[in-house]
């Protein structure tokens, strides 16, 4: 017969799931950092080529090319990890994890199938997707550095509805910083912090 938790109980197996997911994620806080400079490279790349006019002829094959690695390479480092450790899966981040990559699918396909009817409010769009993804991580593993970041895209996707479409590769670029790349050195270095 199952045994009805009381709400002590019940808060703590919450907190412990929260703190657990926590840890996961600072131990692995390159993997934010690769897919802001992903993210970083391959934006300010497409500036780079949109001044040189070649546009056209290297942007599909350089997005194509670069987050598709960044997306094996994640999956197999979290797979390997998972059954090295033999790590048992919590909710929290399970429903991290299934976000994250059915947010990464739904941006491919806004991208390569719709982005020519989005215009120049895909990069905007974008952000603030990418922005509600990053908060609700930092929120799930109560990271505020995460959740600041993320705010701060939020607000830069607002404002790139503003901004001359020609710049859009630069604010995504910056964004890439300041909601992946400086929060995943924090998450580093609170791993280190964790391990002295």
């Amino acid at each position: 017969m199952d045994e009805i938790m009381t709400p002590e109980e019940s808060l703590f197996l919450i907190t412990k799931t929260i703190e657990e997911t926590k840890k996961r994620f600072i131990e692995n806080g390159h993997i934010m950092i690769l897919w802001g400079s992903l993210t970083f490279i391959v934006f300010v790349s497409q500036y780079i080529l949109v001044l040189l006019g070649l546009y056209k002829f290297f942007d599909i094959a350089w997005t194509c090319i670069l987050f598709p690695l960044g997306a094996i390479y994640t999956l197999l480092y979290i797979k390997r990890k998972v059954k090295k450790n033999n790590l048992p899966r919590t909710i929290i981040g399970s429903i991290i994890i299934t976000m994250s990559w059915m947010f990464g699918a739904n941006l491919m396909i806004l991208g390569l199938i719709f982005g020519h009817k989005l215009g120049e409010v895909i990069a905007p769009i974008f952000l603030i997707l990418l922005a509600l993804n990053i908060i609700m991580i930092g929120v799930s593993i109560k990271f505020k550095p995460i959740i600041i970041g993320g705010i701060l895209l939020n607000l830069m996707g607002f404002a790139a509805f503003y901004i001359n479409g020609q710049y859009h590769g630069l604010i995504m670029a910056a964004g890439a910083v300041v909601a992946m790349i400086i929060p995943g050195i924090l998450l580093n270095k609170a791993s280190k912090k964790e391990h002295v």
